[in-house]
């Protein structure tokens, strides 16, 4: 279990915040390569992409379905060990991937065990850490800070993926990836000492795990902010995987794809540190609004302008600013509407449903490839509902819950 609650919280700048930062940077970074062994896979084993779509698609299924029990392993027994076992089965995953002969142990690899790893190690684990960690007045920029760290992690291993690929091959290449997932255990040990707080001043009334659950459960708007964010992981899973493939359908080569995710990482750490501020300062939900309408137009310029290098590169951009956004705005509602104490399940279950989108993003743009030749229909299915969803946030009620409500009032009497 987390040692006793410690007097006060760890400085913003930290050995604590930066092992945090390295571990998301290297969590989604080398999550958000995988998608450029879609081609050599698919290649050496003659399969259409349909196959490794669903290894990736079933990735990120895991990944949530696992997510809200890796929140609760981590309220639970605290952060240390399950970053361990998270970073463990990260890299196995890799090593199966590495060496699979046929399409279950691809599955399995690719999807199964590194859905598990990521979840072990990531944004659902790490952040509420952060949350508790730091003085609430720094919460919301901690939380942007989190996630710039991962579009880090995406800047800078993707390159070097490509680069494993181009010069050692495929599988050697995976092999190298699998030491990156296990020095993650390295920054763990960071976490062994440090006292994580199970009640502070946003949480004035305690609850058991159970009366955490069905209240979250019974709050419409908990609901509205879940179906949100299935919407975000449609569309960022989509893109992260598909992305390489659909530039090489147009007649790019692959540095142009290297350069698109890349500069999708380098602005998302800027759109990360932004609105991870301003969430702390204005409306979380009109922001949440603000960039799923913005992603709505974005999406729409790509697909009625001709697609050029700049054009690619301008979406990128743009793209990139808005790319995890809504994380540190959505996991900051989850704190402010039920409080920091069960934080990382309630998220978990909130990314949960990121990752439903997530999984249906990535294995529908394989499908509807394999029987049209195109993507045309995800990207606009893809900008249609974020529109919608950027209407959904305008009925969010992002005020606490009635329980915190009765509890602060009741602690300043």
């Amino acid at each position: 279990m987390p040692t006793a609650i410690n007097a006060g919280h760890v400085k913003l700048l930290s050995l604590f915040v930066v092992a945090s930062c390295l571990v998301l940077a290297l969590n989604f970074g080398l999550r958000s390569s995988m998608g450029f062994f879609m081609a050599p896979i698919s290649s050496e084993f003659g399969y259409g992409r349909e196959v490794f779509a669903f290894s990736l698609a079933l990735q990120n299924l895991c990944w949530g379905l696992f997510q809200p029990f890796t929140g609760a392993f981590a309220d639970r027994f605290g952060t240390f060990r399950t970053l361990v076992i998270g970073a463990l089965l990260y890299a196995l995953g890799i090593y199966i991937t590495a060496t699979t002969d046929s399409v279950w142990s691809l599955h399995s690899g690719a999807g199964i065990l590194i859905g598990m790893g990521i979840a072990g190690t990531g944004f659902g684990v790490i952040l509420p850490a952060l949350a508790r960690m730091v003085a609430p007045e720094k919460c919301a920029f901690a939380l942007g800070l989190g996630t710039a760290a991962g579009s880090a992690g995406q800047l800078m291993v993707i390159p070097v993926a490509q680069a494993f690929i181009s010069i050692y091959g495929w599988q050697t290449a995976l092999l190298l990836m699998c030491g990156g997932a296990l020095m993650m255990i390295i920054m763990a040990t960071t976490f062994r000492n440090v006292d994580e707080p199970k009640t502070i001043i946003e949480d004035v009334s305690p609850q058991p795990l159970k009366g955490a659950l069905q209240e979250a459960g019974g709050h419409l708007h908990y609901w509205l902010l879940i179906a949100g964010f299935f919407v975000c992981g449609f569309q960022l899973a989509f893109i992260t995987v598909h992305m390489p493939s659909f530039l090489s359908d147009q007649g790019f080569d692959s540095t142009v794809a290297v350069t698109s995710l890349s500069l999708i990482g380098l602005f998302n750490i800027f759109g990360c540190l932004l609105f991870g501020s301003w969430s702390g300062r204005y409306s979380k939900k009109n922001l949440l609004g603000i960039i799923y309408a913005l992603r709505a137009v974005v999406i729409a310029l790509f697909m009625l302008l001709p697609i050029t290098t700049t054009t690619v590169y301008l979406f990128s951009i743009a793209t990139g600013f808005l790319w995890l956004a809504t994380v540190p705005a959505t996991s900051g509602l989850v704190a402010q509407m039920f409080g920091l104490r069960h934080m990382g399940t309630l998220y978990g279950i909130v990314f949960l449903n990121h990752q439903l989108g997530s999984f249906v993003g990535v294995w529908v743009g394989g499908y509807m490839f394999d029987q049209t030749g195109s993507y045309n229909s995800v990207w606009w299915a893809a900008a249609a509902i974020a529109l919608l969803t950027a209407v959904i946030h305008i009925f969010i009620d992002e005020r606490p819950v009635k329980r915190l409500r009765e509890g602060r009032l009741s602690a300043s009497a």
